[in-house]
């Protein structure tokens, strides 16, 4: 049986929110990509490369070993087909976030009709990458909302400007 999913996002940065979403896909599912997402048209705060290292150093210290952390520079329902992937993991933290994510989900499957979503419920539902950006802007504490490797990255090691 196909036991492998997909999570993607920009994560810009990873979220200790994001890193909950991928502890419960990796108990589910035997190999989970976790896919940094490109979009020429948006800017990052931070470099994927260096988001992708911090992400791969958060799953060695959390002794998560059915992830890998891919830098992906296409559209998510076609990594879904070109590796043979059924499910796409996805975190909700209130009624607007469904709203948006069902509609991804109705295109992702126009490309992969076999695509299946699965949703699950985000358990600090006020942390956002947007919100951790903020704070650190403002030299506050974030080390209670992002994982120790991406605190690292933030701290102004590896910015792109």
């Amino acid at each position: 049986m196909n036991k492998k999913a997909i999570y993607p996002g920009s994560f810009d940065p990873f979220t200790n929110g994001h890193l909950d979403m991928v502890k419960k896909a990796a108990r589910l599912f035997q190999r989970v990509d976790i896919l940094i997402g490109v979009n020429p048209s948006k800017s990052r705060a931070y470099s994927p490369e260096a988001m992708k290292l911090a992400i791969e150093k958060t799953l060695e210290a959390e002794n998560i070993t059915n992830c890998r952390v891919v830098i992906l520079n296409g559209l998510v329902a076609q990594y879904t087909i070109d590796n043979d992937i059924k499910y796409m993991i996805r975190g909700l933290r209130n009624n607007m976030d469904y709203n948006y994510e069902e509609n991804i989900a109705e295109i992702n499957k126009l490309i992969n009709p076999d695509l299946e979503y699965i949703y699950f419920r985000a358990e600090n539902v006020a942390v956002s990458s947007s919100m951790v950006k903020e704070l650190n802007q403002y030299h506050q504490n974030i080390s209670k909302f992002v994982p120790k490797a991406v605190v690292e990255i933030m701290s102004g090691s590896v910015r792109n400007e």
